[in-house]
């Protein structure tokens, strides 16, 4: 019974030892598989790399369009020139007079710096701190700060890509008379023209057609007029210009409207010209000269 006991002890463990044997081999051989694999893909990369840097990658980089436009509306006789980080004037050999604007197509990016000087002098310095990741128009306007000194200051708005006209409204007339923009229909005979209170430092959006631009005063008179021709996808601006100088010249209340579009861009068959008004924010930064 002893005998009988103990073989079968033996047989027992044996069986165990042969099923750890059969695992171990299962193991090699997933292994060699992993092995070969690995090295069968080595191969093939090195084989594939050649080809894929000669063909040329075929990813690239975002680029998107962006465009300055700058307002000068400090009231000087003295025009100004506008440098990109130390670089040549972007209004090359026409400098900005008063009440100009101007477009630039100049690559812009975050920590690029726009200089402002008036011949050799440095009027101011504007640093673009962010830029959005789409098609976007970069505005940005330098005025007078305050009646007293000849400081300038910077306001700036990013135009975000929409399909309605847009249009920023910004005030930088200093002195204290006190006047509202109105934005109404270009008059049409048979029709009464609608008008629309704005207010300064905002964004509307508004649907294509011809408009006035009135700059009304408290006492109910027409200070300053303009025009506006709006067309879809395009961008505006329309400034209140002007000082009350405690020294020098003063310069009266004017309405800037830029740009200045030909009415016939218009499509004939366009709809109802119903104003939709969004309010935005408007940057503001005070440099003193």
């Amino acid at each position: 019974d002893d005998l009988s006991a103990s073989h079968q002890n033996i047989e027992a463990n044996g069986g165990h030892w042969i099923l750890k044997l059969n695992k171990m081999l299962a193991c090699f051989a997933v292994l060699s598989c992993c092995m070969v694999l690995t090295e069968s893909l080595r191969h093939t990369s090195q084989h594939i790399n050649p080809d894929r840097h000669a063909a040329g990658t075929f990813v690239k980089a975002l680029e998107f369009k962006r465009r300055l436009r700058v307002c000068n509306a400090y009231p000087s006789i003295a025009a100004i020139d506008v440098y990109k980080s130390k670089g040549k004037s972007l209004n090359g050999d026409a400098p900005m007079g008063y009440k100009t604007c101007k477009d630039f197509d100049t690559p812009l990016k975050a920590g690029d710096k726009l200089e402002f000087k008036i011949g050799d002098a440095n009027a101011g310095t504007f640093s673009v701190s962010e830029l959005p990741n789409n098609d976007a128009v970069l505005f940005l306007v330098i005025h007078r700060h305050d009646t007293l000194s000849t400081a300038v200051a910077f306001e700036s708005h990013v135009f975000a890509k929409l399909k309605n006209a847009q249009v920023a409204i910004i005030d930088t007339y200093k002195g204290v008379a006190k006047s509202e923009p109105r934005l109404m229909d270009a008059p049409v005979k048979g029709k009464s023209p609608r008008s629309e209170e704005l207010r300064f430092e905002s964004v509307v959006a508004v649907n294509p057609g011809v408009y006035d631009v009135l700059l009304v005063g408290s006492d109910g008179k027409t200070k300053a007029q303009n025009s506006l021709v709006a067309l879809n996808r395009e961008s505006y601006i329309i400034l209140r210009t002007g000082v009350e100088a405690k020294m020098g010249p003063s310069y009266p209340q004017e309405l800037i409207v830029y740009p200045k579009l030909d009415p016939s861009a218009l499509h004939s068959s366009a709809g109802p010209r119903v104003m939709m008004l969004s309010m935005l924010a408007i940057l503001s930064c005070v440099f003193w000269a």
